[in-house]
């Protein structure tokens, strides 16, 4: 049980590490440059920028209920496949491709652990 409590807060907290500061950053040219090339439009870029950081709060504060952290865990995982996905697309399989799948390495353990500490199902 320890482990497990200890994985889910090291996961969890690099999570947020990678996504919360995101969000102050949605107005800079290169993170507006970057939604360019991946030809997404203005408003997805400041809807999903916006959304991710809801959903990295959501599961590092602990009073949020298990069926609102399930969703910020969906919404994540969805977001970094996508990702993954649309670089894959646009710039083809390099090393900057894989990128997102760290985060989904991350959120993975995460939700594992999540579902072992508190015995969700």
């Amino acid at each position: 049980m320890k482990a497990a409590k200890i994985t889910f807060w090291v996961s969890t907290a690099l999570i947020g590490l990678f996504i919360i500061p995101g969000v102050f950053f949605l107005n800079q040219p290169f993170a507006l440059e970057g939604t360019k090339h991946l030809g997404l439009p203005l408003w997805f870029h400041w809807e999903l920028g916006i959304l991710k950081a809801i959903g990295a709060v959501v599961i590092l504060l602990p009073f949020f209920g298990n069926r609102i952290k399930e969703w910020a865990y969906f919404g994540l995982f969805l977001d970094v496949c996508s990702a993954c996905y649309a670089l894959a697309c646009v710039d083809g399989m390099k090393g900057s491709t894989f990128f997102p799948l760290v985060v989904f390495v991350l959120l993975v353990l995460s939700y594992w652990s999540h579902h072992r500490i508190h015995k969700v199902f």
